[in-house]
């Protein structure tokens, strides 16, 4: 896949609500981190808008996220925050000018519709911390966001957990959020996997909601021809009064016993404290081995 320009200092960083509405006093540690990096913030028409739970209707989502996009004067785009309502408009964007000249989008969770549509046209991405929020976030997980921003070295080398299975895979990181990628399939916004490494993180479900979605990832193909899985964070999970027998990543676990490629779980990605960026689109090497795991991002120019 092809690499936006990495940021430099001065460069403007667009923020927008694709989902969830967000208020400017919202964004304020966000808009820290920026300024300390020699980054401009440049706030969209959608913080502070409101329409029930999403930051404006429909067409002013959209029409936000569409002139950042245009916008040659904005060098990347941070969503502020995820939860629901990407997927709502994301049919009503045109990514001619984006094609021509690229820019990084920066997000995780309801961002990986996003992610996923933007692969589809040949990019990288990048999958991390938000700007709402962010004051929880670990001092890794930040620094390991401008890093990728900046075209800085990424590496992750992480302890290990039961349930990995070792071996070693290299292919294009892609993936996100368990439950939009359940939802994208069948519409043409859903990721090709095949001789990839994925990559998968959810919150917030239950377990038969996690296992429906898994037997869906493998029943559409998504599950067979990867060369390795991560696994991110899967957090908050419930489960019913009859309980489901299975935790989280036994789950995912079952639905990949089948094959044969590297598995590494509890990877600090997702919707955890650390959540460590990641370049999706990107080529990597992982490694899962008795100590641990390792992932490296080849480094691009």
């Amino acid at each position: 896949m092809l690499t936006p320009p990495y940021l430099k200092k001065g460069d403007k960083v667009g923020i927008v609500c694709t989902a969830r509405k967000v208020d400017r006093d919202d964004l304020e540690e966000g808009i820290a981190l920026l300024e300390a990096c020699g980054l401009e913030p440049v706030l969209g028409k959608t913080i502070g808008a409101s329409d029930h739970q999403y930051g404006g209707s429909d067409a002013l989502r959209a029409a936000d996220l569409q002139a950042m996009l245009d916008d040659e004067e904005i060098n990347a785009i941070w969503c502020a925050k995820g939860g629901y309502g990407t997927v709502r408009i994301i049919d009503e964007i045109n990514f001619y000018k984006f094609i021509k000249y690229p820019k990084w989008i920066i997000g995780y969770s309801d961002v990986t519709v996003l992610h996923s549509q933007i692969h589809k046209l040949g990019f990288e991405t990048i999958h991390g911390v938000m700007p709402v929020g962010i004051g929880r976030n670990t001092a890794v997980a930040k620094q390991t966001l401008e890093n990728a921003w900046f075209g800085k070295p990424v590496h992750y080398h992480i302890e290990s957990a039961p349930l990995n299975r070792l071996g070693t895979a290299k292919g294009e990181l892609v993936g996100g959020n368990i439950s939009i990628l359940y939802s994208l399939c069948g519409s043409h916004s859903a990721i090709d996997t095949t001789n990839k490494i994925l990559f998968l993180e959810d919150l917030d479900e239950y377990l038969y909601h996690v296992d429906r979605m898994m037997v869906n990832l493998k029943r559409n193909g998504m599950l067979r021809n990867i060369r390795g899985l991560v696994v991110g964070g899967l957090t908050s999970m419930h489960d019913n009064s009859t309980p489901f027998g299975k935790t989280a990543q036994e789950i995912v676990m079952d639905a990949v016993e089948e094959y044969d490629y590297p598995v590494c779980f509890d990877f600090p990605a997702g919707h955890l404290k650390d959540n460590r960026a990641l370049i999706l689109g990107r080529s990597a090497s992982l490694e899962v081995n008795e100590r641990g795991a390792k992932l490296y991002f080849d480094q691009l120019e």
